[in-house]
């Protein structure tokens, strides 16, 4: 390894996934970010920048449109991350969500503008199968399926934001409804559907998780105490782990029935206790609050 590795975030995924906003909250944020790569260019790239003063921070992105250098991309790769550290994430989103922003850009899909497909539902099921290998070697799988495009540049500058020391933890708080199905980007999820439930409390049922009266009347219970008394129990076990692993980020989410009432409290509650014991501000996002 070296003294000074770069620090690099390759960016690859399905085509309407979000990719182009994902690099731009990358440079936002100060990388030097370069798309579209070739697989043969990505070795002499690492060896141009390890040595470079004022660069130590690179994003690269790897699409369809490079799908005859895409095996050999992960050869590569697998063979850079010797000596240099190295993060592939892998963007990906619903074949429905896909089809409706291709139709609300009205821009055509890559293997639809270079002829191979007519028909989009074919074109997305052919880039599935030919970014599969990059898929599996991803460190980091992102559904951006229920992300609008502000939403998703916060979420990756949260992850990826420059940090002086490779020792530097970002921690992401999720809370969600089960009915609107588990985010899959998350390290850590506990179930909180067991709890004692506000929307059967009639003066309760119309506020939110963030408000204090439903947080009192969550929080304020046996059961609940319990079930938080052991997540931090946990947690107070496994962040200082993440952290001597050099890990960059954890995601740790709370689901309850519709994500408005139990999780929100619960989740706000755990980003105290983190912020006060590590020092660590958490990123925390209550994903069906509102719905």
């Amino acid at each position: 390894m070296f003294s000074n590795p770069l620090r690099t975030v390759v960016l690859s995924g399905l085509s309407g996934s979000g990719k182009s906003i994902a690099l731009k909250a990358l440079e936002d944020v100060g990388y030097y970010c370069i798309d579209n790569l070739p697989a043969s260019l990505l070795k002499p790239l690492f060896e141009t920048f390890k040595d470079r003063k004022g660069t130590s921070h690179i994003a690269i992105g790897l699409d369809i449109r490079e799908k005859d250098f895409l095996s050999d991309a992960c050869e590569v790769l697998s063979e850079l991350k010797k000596d240099f550290v190295i993060e592939i994430i892998f963007l990906e989103a619903t074949d429905e969500v896909m089809i409706r922003r291709y139709k609300e850009t009205r821009r055509p899909h890559p293997l639809i503008a270079s002829k191979e497909f007519t028909e989009l539902a074919e074109a997305i099921i052919s880039e599935i199968k030919s970014l599969s290998q990059l898929r599996d070697n991803a460190d980091r799988i992102i559904d951006t399926s229920n992300y609008n495009p502000h939403e998703l540049r916060r979420f990756i500058q949260s992850l990826y934001s420059k940090k002086d020391s490779s020792q530097d933890l970002t921690i992401t708080l999720v809370s969600f409804g089960f009915k609107y199905g588990i985010p899959n980007y998350i390290d850590m999820l506990f179930d909180a559907r067991f709890l004692i439930n506000p929307h059967f409390v009639e003066h309760l049922r119309h506020l939110k998780g963030t408000d204090k009266a439903v947080a009192d009347y969550v929080l304020n219970n046996e059961e609940t105490e319990t079930f938080l008394k052991l997540i931090l129990e946990t947690l107070n076990f496994v962040i200082p782990r993440y952290i001597k692993e050099g890990r960059s980020c954890f995601t740790l989410a709370i689901g309850c029935t519709g994500g408005r009432h139990r999780s929100p409290a619960i989740i706000s509650k755990i980003f105290e206790n983190i912020e006060k014991k590590f020092n660590i501000k958490p990123t925390i996002t209550h994903r069906d609050i509102d719905l």
